[in-house]
C-alpha cells in the first residue's frame, strides 16, 4: 500500500513514513500466522506505543502526539491496511482514552493519562451489554455507591469488549440511578478484584485480538475513578462515539485499499485467452469502480475529520463516513474475491480474510442502520 496522501505538514509526512515502516516490519509478516491461529500478538501494542502511535490525537503535555485528527486517521488507515484487527484495537484504545482526556479533572489526567497515551497500558471500551447494544440507554450493569465513601460496587455483565481480558484499563459505563440520566462513567483497572472475562468470542474475523464479555461481581471501583459527574455517562459515551466512528471509517478504508491493491496485482499477473485479465474491459471497469469507491470513502472520512479539527459540528458527517467507508469495504472486498475467482475463495490469498473482516465494520460502533438514523435526524427540521 502506497497511497499518495495530501498531508498538512512535513511532520505528518514523516509520521506516515514511520507508520509504513513499522507496519511493514511488525504487522505484515505476522498477520497471517496470528489470524489463522487466533493468537494474540504479545508485545505488538507496546511496540506501537513506543513509536508514539497510540496517543496521536491527544496533547503532547500528557504524552500524546498532538496530531490533528485527519493525520491520526491516516495513520490508522495504514495500520488497518496491513492488519485490520490491530487497526481496530488501536482505534478502540484511542476511544477509551477520550473520557479521561475530555471529562477528567486535571488531577485525574495527570495521574493516569500519560501511561495511556504512551501505550504503557492499553484500553478497552465497555459500553455494550448483551441486551443493550445500539440502545445504550437500556444498560443494566449497576454501580452502587458505598455509604463508607470507599467507591462503587459494580455488578452486571458487559459485552463485545475489544481487548477484553488483555487491556490494562476499561472505560466502563454503568448505571448509578434509574433512567437515561442515571448512567455514569468510570476508569476501571483491568486487574480489578471481582472482574472476570468470558472466553473470546468465536468471530468471523479479527481473530487475533480477543472480543469478550466482562463479568462484574461486586467489584469495587474507587471514588476518584469516576469520570465526570454522576449521570453524565451517556453524554460522555456519545461524545466519544462520533470520533470512534471516524476511526472505524479509516480502518474500513485501509481494509478496502488492501483488497484493491491485492486485486490489482493479481489482475496484472493473471492471464486468460492470451491477455492479462486487467486488460479485459469487464474486469478493468470493476477495478476502476473499486478504486473510485476507496477514494470516495477516504475523502468522506477526511472531510469529517477536518470539521472536527476546526471545532465544527461533525456528528452527521462522522455517521456518513462510517456508513460509506464500511459499506465500501464490504463491496470492495467482495469484488476482490471475485477478481481472484476460485483462488479468492481459498485461504491461500488474503482477500477471503479481508471479506470476512469487512462485515463486522458495518456492525460495530453503531450499525449502519443506526448511522442512517443519525443522518436522517440531522436532516429533520422542527415541524
Amino acid at each position: 500500500m502506497d497511497v499518495d496522501r495530501l498531508l498538512p505538514t512535513p511532520e505528518a509526512a514523516d509520521l506516515i513514513a514511520l507508520t509504513r515502516e513499522i507496519a511493514d516490519k511488525e504487522l505484515s509478516p505476522r498477520v497471517d500466522e496470528h489470524e489463522a491461529a487466533e493468537t494474540y500478538p504479545e508485545g505488538l501494542f507496546a511496540t506501537l506505543g513506543e513509536a508514539g502511535l497510540l496517543g496521536l490525537p491527544y496533547p503532547e503535555e500528557y504524552g500524546g502526539g498532538g496530531q490533528p485528527y485527519e493525520v491520526y486517521l491516516q495513520v490508522l488507515e495504514e495500520l488497518a491496511a496491513r492488519w485490520a484487527a490491530v487497526g481496530v484495537a488501536t482505534s478502540v484504545h484511542t476511544l477509551a482514552c477520550h473520557p479521561l482526556h475530555t471529562f477528567g479533572t486535571p488531577e485525574q489526567k495527570e495521574r493516569w493519562l500519560p501511561a495511556m497515551l504512551e501505550g504503557r497500558t492499553i484500553g478497552g471500551y465497555s459500553l455494550s451489554e448483551p441486551q443493550a447494544g445500539s440502545d445504550a440507554a437500556a444498560l443494566s450493569c449497576k454501580a452502587e455507591r458505598q455509604d463508607d465513601g470507599s467507591g462503587y460496587r459494580v455488578t452486571g455483565t458487559k459485552a463485545w469488549i475489544t481487548h477484553g481480558g488483555k487491556a490494562g484499563f476499561y472505560a466502563l459505563f454503568a448505571r448509578t440511578a434509574p433512567g437515561s440520566h442515571g448512567i455514569s462513567c468510570f476508569l476501571a483497572p483491568g486487574a480489578t478484584e471481582g472482574l472476570s472475562f468470558g472466553a473470546p468470542e468465536r468471530k468471523m474475523g479479527l481473530q487475533a485480538v480477543p472480543t469478550t464479555a466482562a463479568y462484574w461481581d461486586g467489584a469495587l471501583i474507587e471514588e476518584d475513578r469516576r469520570i465526570g459527574d454522576e449521570g453524565q455517562g451517556l453524554q460522555i459515551a456519545f461524545s466519544a462515539l462520533d470520533s470512534g466512528r471516524l476511526g472505524i471509517a479509516a480502518c474500513a478504508t485501509g481494509l478496502a485499499q488492501a483488497a484493491l491493491d491485492a486485486a490489482v496485482v493479481y489482475a496484472n499477473e493473471r492471464t486468460t485467452f492470451g491477455r492479462r485479465i486487467v486488460d479485459h474491459q469487464g474486469l478493468g471497469f470493476l477495478l476502476a469502480d473499486m478504486a473510485a469507491a476507496v477514494d470516495a470513502a477516504r475523502a468522506t472520512y477526511l472531510d469529517a475529520a477536518r470539521r472536527r479539527d476546526l471545532g465544527r459540528p461533525f456528528s452527521r458527517q462522522a455517521s456518513a463516513a462510517k456508513l460509506i467507508a464500511t459499506d465500501t469495504a464490504m463491496k470492495v472486498t467482495t469484488d476482490a474475491v471475485q477478481v481472484f475467482g476460485g483462488y479468492g475463495y481459498t485461504r491461500d490469498f488474503p482477500v477471503e480474510r479481508y471479506m470476512r473482516e469487512a462485515k463486522i465494520m458495518q456492525i460495530f460502533e453503531g450499525t449502519n442502520q443506526i448511522q442512517r438514523l443519525v443522518i436522517s435526524r440531522g436532516l429533520a427540521r422542527p415541524a
